[in-house]
């Protein structure tokens, strides 16, 4: 293979790892022609000074940005630096072993556009995790494939170890918020085949985590951030409005039954329900998910009864919420309500983007 690989690895006070990580990279790609590009965040332990006084020996650089701070940023910066064909990215911290990297190279040699080295497939790991962290990992990752519907094809979306031809981000705009470089790259770059490789995920070795409760923060500012760009906030919203004319449908004909008609007030309340979840069903096909129907009679049918069903589920999350804070925690009945329609809300836009309309 003669395309050059650029290994782009943000840092930020990671002294202490930086020569045997550029040692393990070394023996890895040693028979290649790659460059390690250090992008560092104005360190002050001497992370930058200890790489530039490895570069006599090693093919590295660095490049040290004193005003801007995070490192999916410090990545797309490093891109613009960055001399190769396929790049490379990874943490400084030795959690990701640069062992991993043959075959993260091995699958793009195989013509893949996107190697993800993965946590989440068939022999990846996370060692040393306690339930915390593994509650807070799937949860990032649920929350992904929730809202970010491109996300789903693969396991392990917020992994920071990954391969990419630069062909794949050359006509995108990366405007990335915080830790998770990889998101935008799958939401934001053009790529026809991803693969994902499996490794272990190991404690860190010397320095301090960066984990922190405003990465947490960081990472919903862009989920929101790429769902506005994208056009799945408009989408939820569209869904929610859809939403709010089936209570104005459900609730007429409730009053129109009753009152008009005669009908039990327990009848109509059944018929309302069932019309306005139908009401509900044709005007999302249309009006928020018109990409992803199918006109045929059969698929129609099947997307209704799935959509019946799911709201059904609502609708029992809905009422059993209203009776666990009520009854169970004391909350006033109307704002136990208010949850319950916000927890039903999200289940049925998630379900319903993830299975009905997929």
């Amino acid at each position: 293979m003669n395309r050059t690989i650029s290994i782009v690895i943000p840092t930020y006070n990671e002294r202490d790892n930086i020569l045997p990580l550029v040692e393990r990279i070394h023996q890895v790609l040693s028979d290649y022609d790659y460059e390690i590009l250090f992008i560092d965040d104005n360190s002050s332990d001497g992370t930058a000074e200890l790489a530039a006084n490895l570069s006599p020996q090693y093919p590295v650089n660095i490049v040290v940005r004193n005003n801007k701070r995070g490192l999916a940023s410090a990545v797309v910066d490093g891109l613009r630096y960055a001399r190769g064909e396929i790049i490379g990215v990874m943490d400084a911290d030795l959690q990701h072993p640069p062992e991993i990297l043959s075959d993260l190279l091995a699958e793009i040699q195989n013509g893949t556009d996107i190697v993800i080295a993965s946590r989440y497939v068939k022999g990846g790991a996370c060692q040393g995790w306690g339930l915390t962290r593994r509650i807070i990992s799937k949860g990032a990752i649920a929350l992904a494939h929730l809202l970010l519907p491109p996300t789903r094809r693969v396991k392990d979306p917020v992994s920071g170890c990954f391969m990419f031809n630069r062909q794949v981000v050359a006509g995108a705009q990366l405007t990335p918020i915080g830790y998770k470089i990889l998101l935008e790259v799958l939401m934001e770059g053009e790529s026809g085949s991803i693969a994902e490789v499996p490794y272990t995920f190991r404690p860190r070795s010397s320095g301090r985590s960066k984990l922190s409760a405003w990465q947490q923060i960081d990472y919903l500012k862009h989920i929101y951030s790429l769902m506005r760009r994208k056009g799945e906030l408009l989408r939820f919203v569209k869904f929610c409005l859809v939403g709010l004319s089936g209570v104005l449908v459900n609730m007429g004909l409730l009053w129109l039954l009753t009152e008009m008609a005669g009908f039990p007030y327990l009848l109509s309340a059944a018929i309302g329900i069932e019309t306005s979840i139908i009401s509900n069903f044709i005007l999302n096909d249309f009006f928020t998910f018109p990409d992803r129907r199918s006109p045929t009679v059969r698929s129609t049918l099947n997307r209704l009864s799935k959509f019946n069903l799911v709201s059904v589920t609502a609708l029992a999350i809905n009422m059993g919420t209203l009776w666990l804070l009520t009854e169970v925690f004391g909350v006033y009945y109307l704002i136990s309500n208010l949850f319950g329609i916000a927890l039903a809300a999200l289940w049925n836009y998630g379900v319903n983007s993830y299975w009905t309309w997929y």
